[in-house]
């Protein structure tokens, strides 16, 4: 059973839009890190679009997607509309496709166009020396304290999740792995706490807590505590995660 929506503007394509996902594994260019989820990229008359293929998840999800749950193929999508609704960065959303059985969920897609950028958000945490350092980090700042201001808690904030584009005036800003999002006002200590996934360093800490203290209102010294005491909470929490992993990765084999 295939279920699916297709935004207005691009409804007239959407006998192409079928036969890329009915032949999503054999036709398009692999794109990016094809670990957790497969991208593929499609011609779409004089446009590149991107083809997100989302894992079949476990049983329970299955069970949980079908019937209780949107799928993330359609939340992303949804979410999507509503970052241009909120006039928010993200690559323009076409569509969306899910398939299931009568009882399990199984593969789901969505479907956007593809948005070059100059640059992610992870090579301000490994390279200092990138032009305008500075002033994109504390724009991505102002980019954050903005979404907040809109009632946006993007749960997946972390490094790879924003695309930047250099521009005329400055920079701007794209949201992508859209499946996690609250739409919410959030009290101080939620709005700070949603930089904890972004670096590891003290320095990117201090800077987007000057500039977010300059954007808010709110004293320096309580927001770059507590954004620090976050993100260590987060590297915690993070590596304790992935030891145990390891240890039951061990244990399985030995089994």
């Amino acid at each position: 059973m295939k279920n699916f929506e297709i935004k207005d503007e691009y409804r007239l394509h959407q006998d192409k839009l079928d036969d890329f996902i009915a032949n999503f594994n054999t036709k398009g260019t692999p794109f990016g890190n094809q670990q957790r989820n497969a991208l593929r990229l499609f011609e779409l008359n004089d446009s590149i679009i991107n083809i997100k293929s989302f894992k079949v998840p476990n049983i329970l999800n299955q069970i949980a997607y079908n019937f209780l749950r949107k799928s993330k193929a359609q939340r992303s999508f949804e979410y999507a509309l509503k970052l241009q609704e909120l006039g928010i960065g993200t690559p323009e959303p076409i569509a969306y496709y899910e398939f299931k059985t009568p009882v399990l969920f199984k593969h789901s897609y969505y479907v956007s166009k593809q948005l070059d950028c100059d640059l992610t958000y992870r090579e301000l945490t490994t390279d200092f020396n990138y032009p305008d350092y500075e002033q994109i980090l504390r724009e991505f700042t102002k980019f954050t304290y903005e979404l907040h201001e809109k009632g946006v808690k993007f749960l997946d904030h972390s490094p790879g999740n924003t695309l930047i584009k250099k521009t005329a005036d400055g920079y701007a800003f794209f949201l992508v792995d859209l499946n996690r999002m609250e739409f919410k006002q959030m009290d101080f200590e939620e709005r700070i706490k949603n930089f904890d996934r972004l670096t590891i360093h003290k320095s990117m800490v201090e800077i987007m807590s000057d500039e977010y203290a300059k954007l808010s209102g709110e004293d320096y010294n309580k927001i770059v505590d507590l954004m620090w005491k976050s993100t260590e909470e987060f590297q915690r929490k993070y590596h304790n995660k992935k030891k145990l992993k390891k240890k039951l990765k061990f244990w399985k084999k030995k089994n």
